[in-house]
């Protein structure tokens, strides 16, 4: 777990005095310790988070991403979450050592789908936090937090691994959790499309990591019928998806609307009763974008203890392009400039339907306590699909489990994503050369530049109208996309995949020539170009950077071997040193 998934954390509130040096650091046999100061408005007592225990010990944090990691792991004064919660943050990774992860993403990034990739400037922090009267502590309340930090985004996973963990670690503390940590420790590094089972405390969790090739709607895995000396094991149908309708329970009438917003990298404020369903809301809002990347910043909890706080809230310039999970009213005052806030309560019925936020111009935001709704000036650019909110009360009205609600509104979610997506990747794709014009001793040919309004003129004839049946401004959608960062991320990407896929076909193309009759009136400068030309193509493919077969590669090799061969042996001996 050290190396592939993630670190632990055990952390405790504690009433005590403000620490001299806040993330002064004492030797705790596996682990360490820390404090951070941490005030609850509504305590009249100093409060410390103390930060008692780390597996793997070696696993280094810097001051700053301790602090930030002790203020996220519990909940504010606001939520009052008595018994256990479980929910999710996202913090800014500092300078200093990194992790050893960092060798491993290659492999796994280039299988897994990009939604899903490890991020290298961002950790995720998994939560379970227990606060329980108890007259044997000072404060009158036991209140501790278990925290996995990785960098893989696997929430699913991560919750049920914690809720296997956290309840034992709180009554039997560092002992239990190290035991736990051993055998995590020999888990499978996660592999793109492999389906893997992890033992863990007498149970085995079945999960099968998502790949870029998978088809969108990939059915969970079936548990294995085969002899087996471990438990039953117990399936996750995902190891990252939320249960959407749950999630928008509250915002199934502005779903689309919400994921225009998301779209277009639209900065948003959450304010929810708890952290648990701030940040669920802020994954699930997220996920609407699912195959495209989220490209903007999102912090599924979020409060004024952060380090970006002043970053995020200053009236200086324009919001960043964020989302933002919260539980403190304070953020309403602070972020009233913001051009998009949504404020939920906590679950209600209003006849068959879910009680529905209501829309809300920005000026309605006056006190603390604003009543529940999406505080917007937006007017969406599609018209709302009253068939899918039809379906899911119909659903609700006949009783069908949440989970085939929640495929209803993911797969409604998955076409508006592709319709939208569709006729940019077909333009995209026409800007590749052909591969008629690739020849093997040229440089191959530049891919074109993507013109915006050539793309839109192509809408008439190959637009989202083809494959989806709702109307609305189509042009006035994709020109804002334009100006948001998912487009910037979206063509980077494409725009990396088809540059590799140029120098895949033109190291093919060279592997296919005859390297003899090409060689016999070259200069020795034009061979040895070629020979630096091949490796470096090769170290690409290596790094899974260059679709190409592995024959390709032999072949390549042999090139290699017979260009230097053709050259005086004092050349031979600086390009193969011994």
């Amino acid at each position: 777990m050290a190396g592939a998934h993630g670190v632990l954390l055990g952390l405790s509130l504690q009433v005590g005095h403000k620490p001299e040096a806040p993330g002064s650091q004492n030797g705790r046999g596996w682990g360490e310790s820390t404090q951070a100061w941490h005030c609850l408005p509504s305590r009249c007592y100093p409060v410390l988070v103390s930060l008692q225990l780390v597996y793997p010990s070696d696993f280094r944090l810097t001051d700053k991403e301790k602090s930030s990691i002790c203020y996220l792991s519990f909940p504010d004064s606001h939520s009052g979450c008595l018994g256990d919660t479980q929910f999710s943050f996202r913090i800014r990774q500092c300078g200093g050592q990194r992790s050893p992860w960092h060798a491993e993403d290659r492999h796994y990034n280039s299988g897994a789908p990009v939604s899903l990739q490890r991020e290298p400037a961002h950790y995720f922090g998994y939560v379970y936090f227990r606060q329980v009267k108890d007259s044997s502590v000072k404060r009158g309340y036991f209140q501790k937090s278990l925290v996995l930090v990785s960098r893989l985004p696997f929430v699913r996973l991560f919750q049920a691994l914690l809720g296997l963990i956290a309840p034992e670690y709180f009554d039997r503390l560092a002992p239990c959790l190290e035991a736990v940590c051993s055998e995590i420790d020999q888990w499978p590094a996660p592999t793109p499309g492999q389906t893997l089972k992890l033992p863990v405390m007498g149970v085995v969790l079945q999960v099968r990591i998502p790949s870029r090739v998978d088809k969108p709607e990939y059915s969970p895995p079936k548990q294995c019928s085969h002899e087996s000396l471990l438990p039953t094991p117990v399936v996750l149908a995902s190891v990252h998806e939320l249960d959407l309708f749950r999630c928008f329970q509250p915002v199934l009438t502005h779903v689309q609307t919400l994921w225009e917003l998301m779209l277009l990298g639209e900065p948003l404020l959450v304010l929810a009763p708890s952290p648990a369903m701030a940040s669920d809301l802020v994954l699930a809002l997220i996920s609407c974008l699912q195959p495209l990347k989220f490209c903007c910043d999102y912090r599924p909890y979020f409060t004024i203890h952060d380090s970006e706080f002043k970053e995020f809230t200053t009236r200086t310039q324009a919001p960043p392009n964020v989302v933002l999970g919260v539980t403190n009213p304070f953020f309403i005052k602070t972020l009233q400039h913001w051009p998009h806030i949504l404020r939920v309560g906590e679950p209600k019925m209003s006849g068959d339907l879910p009680k529905q936020v209501k829309l809300k111009k920005p000026s309605r935001l006056k006190t603390l306590d604003t009543k529940p709704g999406l505080y917007t000036a937006y007017s969406a650019h599609l018209h709302r699909d009253k068939a899918l909110l039809k379906r899911l009360v119909k659903g609700l009205q006949k009783k069908r489990p949440w989970d085939t609600q929640t495929a209803s509104l993911r797969r409604h979610l998955l076409e508006l994503t592709h319709s939208f997506i569709i006729p940019l990747e077909h333009y995209m794709a026409s800007l590749m050369p052909l591969k008629k014009s690739i020849t093997p001793w040229k440089t191959p040919p530049q891919i074109r530049p993507f013109r915006q309004d050539d793309f839109l003129r192509s809408l008439e004839h190959a637009g989202p109208q083809l494959t989806c049946i709702l109307k609305g401004d189509w042009l006035g959608l994709y020109r804002r996309f334009f100006k948001s960062p998912h487009f910037d991320g979206w063509y980077r990407q494409r725009h990396r995949e088809m540059a590799h896929k140029l120098e895949a076909l033109h190291l093919e193309a060279i592997c296919e020539a005859n390297i003899e009759t090409w060689m016999k009136d070259k200069s020795e400068v034009e061979v040895v170009d070629l020979v630096l030309k091949l490796r470096e193509k090769l170290v690409q493919a290596q790094g899974h950077q260059l679709p190409v077969k592995e024959a390709t590669l032999q072949r390549a090799q042999l090139y290699i071997e017979t260009a230097i061969g053709s050259l005086p042996k004092d050349l031979q001996a600086v390009l193969c040193p011994p």
